[in-house]
């Protein structure tokens, strides 16, 4: 088999990257799954779309703002999973709303095979993407989603991974 079939075939896991602190401890879990499967991370930032159309300069400068946040935060990103599993991550900035957003990145690529998310450990829940799988059962992702409890440290994550 060649190395670009044996590629095309390597397990990807996804992680939506936002600023959460349990972002991070489902990076760390990705990193550490690929890196012990021979995987692929794959991380993922969904930027809001602006809505100003009066003004459009205005929304422009927004949408400009936002997408340059994301790369940052996905760099910052990639440099952890590098750091963590030695691995070089792919990297993806949409524009829409986050569901719809994995969804159809789900359809497009047929090797992402588990979205690995973070648990909020705060009073205000596990975060939006967490229940959301938890309250869409029959809505579900078409892949496996392991969630990762935010609180868990280093040492527990590299333990389970």
């Amino acid at each position: 088999m060649s190395d670009s079939a044996q590629n095309a075939r390597r397990r990807k896991f996804l992680v939506v990257v936002d600023k959460s602190p349990e972002c991070k401890v489902a990076l760390r879990f990705a990193a550490r799954r690929a890196e012990h499967t021979g995987g692929i991370v794959t991380l993922l930032t969904v930027v809001a779309p602006a809505d100003f159309q009066h003004w459009r300069s205005v929304e422009e400068a927004m949408r400009e703002e936002a997408l340059e946040e994301a790369e940052k935060l996905l760099h910052d990103a990639a440099r952890d999973v590098n750091r963590i599993g030695g691995l070089f991550p792919e990297y993806i900035v949409r524009e829409g709303k986050t569901r719809d957003t994995i969804l159809a990145l789900l359809n497009e690529d047929p090797d992402i095979s588990i979205l690995v998310l973070g648990a909020g450990t705060g009073r205000e829940g596990p975060g939006p993407l967490v229940s959301l799988v938890a309250q869409e059962a029959t809505n579900a992702y078409p892949i496996p989603v392991t969630i990762v409890p935010g609180s868990l440290s280093d040492e527990a994550v590299d333990a389970l991974a």
